[in-house]
């Protein structure tokens, strides 16, 4: 059930007077007005009616991406020309994505987003774009079977865990970091499991890995096995084809529980 089906949009969970409020605080997009300390006459006209139109942007998400199997998330700058090196690879790794089977799934958005894409649409594969509402308007790149538009990163995040069996990481800043440890802290703490995450680009992250290597593991703020999941190379066909290792193997295991409940289950 789509929420246009109660004859509702996510707008109308709203007090009548919570666009007035809305415009008297600063910052032009949901995310921005949501994480503001409110003022003392503010919670109860507007963060509490926030949750109907969180929760309605998760119950869209699940919807929209509820046939998505087999979904691999791709990550990297945004500001990657079409030129770079980078934006080739993140193309080629889109198609053979496609090829393998896997729906390609990114932040919609140009660079290495639209490279990952352009490669999946052009291979004929599922090649889905989670955009995000931003203070300066982000437009979905041109290669996407299936467009979504998000107003809370949260919510957003959540898709792209929820509909990924893995992540590939191009070379990008800020935000690519956020997907890139958020992912390694839910595989460290077994909130997801058999997730390959994929470095691209040894020159770009081995420092960085060095640094994680040397003092917060020498220290004990890691462990060696935090880094089981975590792969690094500069072969686009290395990388699908360490996604679809950990696939098989994935069903390997599925395949054998079953077989042991089938046995359990015999009188």
């Amino acid at each position: 059930m789509r929420i246009g089906d109660w004859g509702l949009g996510v707008a109308d969970f709203k007090p009548l007077n919570q666009d007035e409020y809305d415009k008297g605080i600063h910052g032009g997009t949901q995310d921005e007005r949501l994480l503001q300390t409110p003022r003392a006459d503010e919670f109860l006209h507007t963060d509490t009616w926030r949750v109907f139109r969180i929760m309605g942007e998760f119950v869209q998400g699940f919807e929209d991406l509820a046939h998505i199997t087999n979904g691999v998330a791709v990550f990297g700058s945004a500001r990657t020309p079409p030129d770079h090196p980078e934006y080739k690879a993140a193309q080629e790794t889109g198609a053979l994505l496609a090829r393998a089977g896997c729906a390609v799934i990114t932040g919609g958005g140009p660079g290495i987003m639209e490279a990952a894409n352009r490669g999946a649409f052009e291979a004929g594969g599922t090649s889905v774009g989670c955009n995000i509402e931003l203070p300066h308007e982000q437009k979905s790149n041109d290669y996407l079977t299936l467009s979504l538009k998000f107003k809370y990163f949260f919510v957003r995040k959540m898709m792209f865990v929820k509909y990924s069996d893995a992540f590939i990481i191009f070379p990008g800043g800020f935000g690519t970091l956020d997907e890139l440890f958020e992912a390694l802290t839910l595989i460290q703490t077994h909130k997801i499991h058999n997730f390959p995450v994929v470095l691209y680009g040894r020159q770009y992250w081995q420092e960085m890995l060095d640094w994680l290597k040397g003092p917060m593991l020498a220290e004990g703020k890691i462990v060696e096995e935090d880094f089981r999941r975590l792969h690094l190379t500069d072969s686009p066909s290395e990388m699908v084809q360490i996604i679809v290792n950990s696939e098989s193997s994935l069903r390997t295991v599925e395949n054998d529980l079953m077989d042991e409940y089938r046995v359990v289950k015999k009188p």
